[in-house]
């Protein structure tokens, strides 16, 4: 037999299955259940990696560059138009998981309440010089610069849109304190000793290379300066996202070049900052959080496909959001989980 004629015919199966999907006529209870089984898939997947292989995977990141695919990050998330993150997301457009303590049940809510715990997990406090790294659509900057109006924000993201519309909103809101530019990481040019505090909020998942990314993170903390990073990760297994069929339709849609950590990956990364302190929230956050941006794209399905073009690239961001709900709800949360860190340099 051809096995290059069953591996094509594999290929092409996938992509019809992909337009059937796009189509919007699979009913979501069917969408669900195919998603948890490919969680399953994953799960069985990584269980069965050789000895060691977490091992490889540090030493292969050591030896990658920072980071890889950078430009497929910003067409697949980051410079997609605001308008859309504003009909899908929570009122701090806070592009990352949330938090959902008892009483807490709105977005708006869970996305303060999730401000509110990073501040005081990075030790947040007025009169600092703060970094945030990786900013998203400002969500912190904007809402910890009106907290702590003496301290100084500078927001970095990769994306043009992201940082045009930071300084926009800063200027709305009248925040003189918070400065937004756009940088790739891997060139990102900063006075050495400048800042207080770094904050990293999902953004380590685009990266590879966290033994130079933190080398670089370290010489820009002034004395007694400290890095807060929040991952979404696996309670115990780490792995690239690449593009091997349904179990890695993330990294063909939304995750080209990411990774997912374990919650003990960064411990093996402590060359030049040391983690002093270490977090991690159950997978039920993130899922609670991909369920309300579910239930705003599906009330506003109509605009959000005018601000995308296609009722096709509604449908792509419906099945990601459907695939961050059930992945990080996978057994009641207890796999894919939420976890933050925090680092000083080492003495």
């Amino acid at each position: 037999m051809d096995h290059g004629i069953v591996q094509k015919s594999v290929a092409i199966d996938w992509g019809v299955l992909q337009r059937i999907v796009e189509s919007g006529w699979v009913p979501e209870p069917v969408l669900r259940g195919a998603i948890r089984a490919v969680c399953a898939l994953r799960l069985r997947q990584e269980r069965r990696r050789p000895p060691g292989y977490e091992q490889a995977l540090v030493a292969s990141l050591r030896s990658s560059d920072i980071a890889i695919e950078t430009a497929a990050a910003n067409t697949q998330h980051y410079e997609v138009p605001a308008a859309f993150f504003a009909r899908a997301l929570g009122p701090h457009l806070k592009y990352s998981a949330c938090y959902w303590p008892a009483g807490v049940a709105t977005l708006g809510e869970a996305e303060a309440a999730m401000l509110e715990l990073t501040a005081a997990r990075a030790e947040l406090a007025d009169g600092q010089s703060v970094l945030d790294l990786g900013c998203g659509w400002g969500s912190l900057s904007l809402w910890a610069a009106a907290r702590f109006p003496r301290s100084r924000f500078t927001a970095v993201s990769n994306a043009r849109s992201q940082r045009d519309h930071i300084a926009a909103q800063a200027r709305a809101r009248g925040l003189a304190n918070v400065t937004a530019q756009a940088a790739d990481v891997r060139t990102l040019a900063l006075p050495g000793g400048a800042f207080d505090r770094v904050v990293s909020i999902e953004m380590f998942e685009h990266m590879r290379n966290y033994q130079a990314l933190l080398r670089r993170i370290a010489g820009w903390l002034a004395p007694g300066g400290a890095l807060f990073v929040h991952v979404f990760a696996h309670r115990r297994h780490a792995y690239p996202f690449e593009d091997a069929g349904a179990s890695d339709w993330m990294a063909r849609e939304f995750f080209t070049g990411g990774l997912m950590p374990s919650t003990g990956l960064l411990h093996h990364f402590q060359d030049d900052l040391a983690i002093t302190q270490d977090w991690q929230l159950d997978g039920t956050h993130y899922a609670r959080t991909a369920e309300a941006w579910y239930r705003n794209l599906m009330a506003h399905r109509a605009e959000a496909a005018a601000l995308l073009g296609s009722r096709a690239q509604v449908e792509r961001w419906r099945v990601f959001f459907l695939a961050c709900a059930e992945l990080f709800g996978f057994r009641a949360g207890r796999e894919w989980v939420i976890a933050h860190y925090r680092l000083a340099r080492r003495r």
